[in-house]
């Protein structure tokens, strides 16, 4: 079997041991219908010195889950891993401006729409108040840019104390109460070929739709056009050799679809939702092979 490198969180990190395991072996599991053996090694392991990832054919950094808690050394990794010219599935260039949600701001210049966003370098009582005043939104979403899995993302009503704000760059958004009613809906693209699509909602009272908050999975058999219209302009967009990309979505009020996140570093491909099982990404792994 050809022999491939799946990096993975750091040891240290206790946030996610409960869950990255099983995304792993479904990840192996599919690679191993095309004779790939993924070979699990933490992305902590290789910061500074690229060696230890010298003789793999191929690198997926799928499960490098909670990076963002160590972002500084993130990009010192991504930067050792593009210096050493290693095959990374995607790009370290990319693993490195996706890592920060300021992106976004970029893909709006290329035509994508998101949801409307106030940027700000720091978080406080009267950044909030202002926000509220601009769009006149009942509810406001804070998270920062760098982040992960909701962490340290608030939803608040106008005067509600802050509590533990984002601490540097943060997004405030107006609330899309849609997110309760029809849910986020991710689309999963391999090799540029579209693979399946998820639904994922919140429990009632929540506004989080990650599954350590009890969010409900549904596959989608047959994705709204205009779900899948932005999906494409998105990678189209982006314009670089992506091997997988999974396109999280949320229609407004009015139906019209916006893009919450294009994640391209480590994100649940939702295997156990996709109609193979994964066969379509292990395809697209042995064609980059």
């Amino acid at each position: 079997m050809t022999r491939i490198a799946v990096l993975t969180p750091d040891p240290a990190d206790l946030s996610y041991a409960s869950q990255w395991p099983g995304v792993r072996n479904r990840l192996a599991a599919a690679l191993a219908l095309e004779g790939i053996e993924a070979v699990a090694t933490p992305w902590t392991d290789h910061i500074d010195d690229a060696a230890g990832l010298a003789g793999f054919p191929l690198i997926l950094p799928m499960i490098v889950w909670g990076y963002h808690r160590d972002h500084r050394r993130w990009l010192e990794a991504c930067a050792t891993w593009t210096a050493a010219g290693l095959p990374l599935a995607n790009p370290a260039s990319v693993l490195a401006w996706n890592s920060d949600k300021s992106y976004l701001a970029r893909l709006t210049e290329r035509g994508v729409s998101i949801p409307e966003t106030i940027w700000s370098d720091r978080v406080t009582a009267d950044t909030v108040a202002a926000a509220f005043t601009d769009t006149g939104a009942d509810q406001l979403i804070v998270k920062p840019t760098v982040s992960g899995g909701a962490w340290r993302t608030l939803r608040l009503s106008p005067g509600q104390p802050l509590g533990e704000v984002p601490e540097g760059s943060a997004m405030i958004q107006p609330y899309l109460p849609t997110i309760e009613t029809v849910g986020e809906t991710s689309l999963l693209f391999f090799g540029g070929a579209f693979s399946h699509a998820v639904n994922k909602r919140p429990v009632g009272g929540d506004f989080r739709i990650q599954v350590q908050f009890g969010g409900l999975y549904t596959p989608v058999a047959d994705p709204p056009a205009g779900a899948m219209a932005l999906a494409r302009q998105v990678l189209a967009a982006i314009d670089e050799p992506l091997l997988y990309a999974r396109i999280d979505m949320v229609p407004d009020a009015d139906g019209n679809w916006l893009l919450m996140e294009a994640e391209l570093i480590e994100p649940d491909l939702y295997l156990d939702h996709a109609p193979d099982a994964g066969v379509g990404l292990a395809r697209a792994v042995k064609a980059r092979l």
